[in-house]
């Protein structure tokens, strides 16, 4: 056995089951590996950042992490952007990252490069395995990394000696170390905030918008009188029918600050204080109110469930009904031209059960949680870290996690364009993925950025760099040429018939909104 071979041995044995794998040269050992050992998902992305994208959605579907397979530094680089996201998202990622032979580093060929330094500020474990011998109980070292409450990113360097030399055998997954419950002082500290009743808000990230956490929330709400308010970057929120409904804070300053207005008691449970996105001429970067006293009840890496049960019980609230919960009731089909609520009102009376909506509408989006919050229960995944090209690798992620399951792209079109080639991984794999690109033709959102840094008339140069004419992008033709089938709709009526017809068969289906 090759050192690569129990590495391979190792991941399985670890649970960690799909690979998402872009290889070149010094990965082909690992490659061959995987055609002797049974038991890993290989999943082929014709770029890096799919990969990382992908393991990105694997993880908040399963709560376990994948493995990437990249091609030394180079390929890293081209999957970091994702795996800025990931890392926001708190999702776990065992990346194997093939590396020259260690004797052949000090020629500086072309592909050399500081893998490490690369990985680092993507990572939060980083090794390059020094031998075959060691190279197993380095994977699970890495493993055990990835599975650090919320989820990290763990990044091992895979030396093709290291690769090709005799190995030991399979190594063990160390136990992880279980998240820190809650703190008996902080219970008491959330459960006198809260008391102050309306004025009072449950800030919920992370976990906490899980329906068990939505539920206790609810049933808090139900005893206090308190808000429920979801941060504004979500990686998974669990709503529809029968669960609680919240809204995310939004990614306008103006408005966020209206959704906190009047907020004298903020209860932090899986969340940062929330911030603005960007910092602004003359707006403040922190929103919560002046005066507002902020208590936590459970950081980032906490157990925001754990915790909420305990407030719950401190509260006596544990037997309440809880409030907020959303009946079942879906929005009449739309008709006419395009508008922003008839796009949430086209989704809201289409989607399916258990369906999961992959959110990377920047600027199209942002109303469409109303519409669909009495639609049989579904997940919906945003983009916690702002990189662009987030949406269809992460599509390809959950479908992959949850075959059973409608998968819903919703991507600007400027967006879409960063990671396109995941819609041929979408065609090979045969995955069940609806692909809806808003095609508005520009980079919209960044028209409203340009009047909120100060720029009032912007001229032709900077409206120049903010469209996507010249030539317009046949987002339709594209995907067909990818395998994908696809068509192209002009008003809410043709929209929503594809939909349904979207939603009533399997596999991969592109919807090009042209808006």
């Amino acid at each position: 056995m090759n050192g690569a071979e129990s590495l391979v041995r190792t991941l399985i044995k670890g649970g960690v089951e799909v690979c998402f794998a872009n290889p070149g040269t010094s990965e082909m050992h690992f490659v061959g590996a995987l055609d002797r050992v049974e038991g890993m998902r290989c999943v082929l992305g014709l770029f890096e950042g799919v990969c990382s994208g992908a393991a990105d959605g694997y993880y908040r579907m399963t709560d376990r992490p994948a493995s990437t397979l990249l091609h030394l530094g180079p390929g890293l680089a081209n999957a970091a952007a994702n795996l800025h996201n990931a890392k926001k998202a708190g999702s776990g990622i065992v990346n194997i990252v093939g590396e020259h032979a260690l004797h052949h580093i000090q020629y500086d060929t072309p592909l050399t490069a500081d893998i490490e330094g690369i990985a680092r500020p993507f990572s939060h474990w980083v090794k390059t395995s020094p031998t075959s011998k060691t190279v197993a109980d380095d994977g699970a070292l890495a493993i055990q990394a990835a599975r650090v409450a919320p989820g990290q990113i763990a990044t091992l360097i895979l030396p093709a000696d290291t690769a090709w030399g005799d190995a030991i055998g399979v190594a063990d997954t160390p136990d992880t170390p279980p998240p820190q419950g809650p703190q008996k002082e902080a219970v008491v500290a959330a459960a006198k905030a809260l008391m102050q009743g309306k004025s009072a808000m449950l800030f919920l990230g992370g976990r906490a918008l899980r329906a068990r956490g939505l539920e206790l929330a609810g049933k808090i709400a139900a005893k206090t009188g308190c808000r429920i308010q979801a941060a504004g970057g979500t990686a998974r929120i669990e709503r529809g029918a029968g669960r609680v409904a919240t809204l995310r804070l939004h990614f306008v300053i103006e408005t966020a600050q209206e959704q906190l207005k009047g907020t004298t008691q903020m209860v932090l449970v899986g969340a940062k204080p929330p911030a603005a996105f960007f910092a602004y001429p003359g707006k403040p970067s922190l929103l919560t109110p002046d005066g507002c006293t902020t208590t936590m009840l459970c950081p980032v890496e906490g157990d925001p469930i754990a915790a909420l049960d305990a407030l719950a019980a401190e509260l006596g609230a544990l037997n309440e009904k809880p409030a907020g919960v959303v009946q079942a009731g879906r929005p009449e089909r739309p008709t006419g031209k395009f508008t922003l609520d008839g796009l949430g009102q086209a989704l809201g009376a289409t989607l399916p059960e258990g369906a999961i909506v992959v959110d990377e509408s920047v600027t199209t989006g942002r109303g469409f949680f109303p519409f669909s919050a009495g639609a049989p229960p579904h997940d919906w995944l945003n983009n916690m870290g702002g990189s662009i090209g987030f949406g269809t690798p992460c599509a390809v992620g959950a479908a992959v996690a949850c075959p059973n399951r409608k998968v819903i792209a919703m991507i600007g079109d400027g967006s879409a364009m960063y990671t396109i080639q995941s819609l041929w991984t979408m065609a090979r794999e045969g995955l069940d993925i609806c692909v809806m690109i808003f095609s508005n033709r520009s980079y919209n959102i960044l028209y409203s950025q340009l009047a909120s840094v100060g720029v009032d008339n912007p001229g032709p140069r900077a409206i120049d760099m903010l469209t996507l004419g010249r030539p317009t992008i046949d987002f339709a033709t594209m995907a067909k040429s990818l395998g994908v089938p696809s068509v192209q709709v002009h008003d809410l009526a043709e929209l929503t018939t594809q939909l349904t017809n979207a939603m009533s068969q399997r596999g991969p289906y592109l919807i090009d909104v042209v808006m």
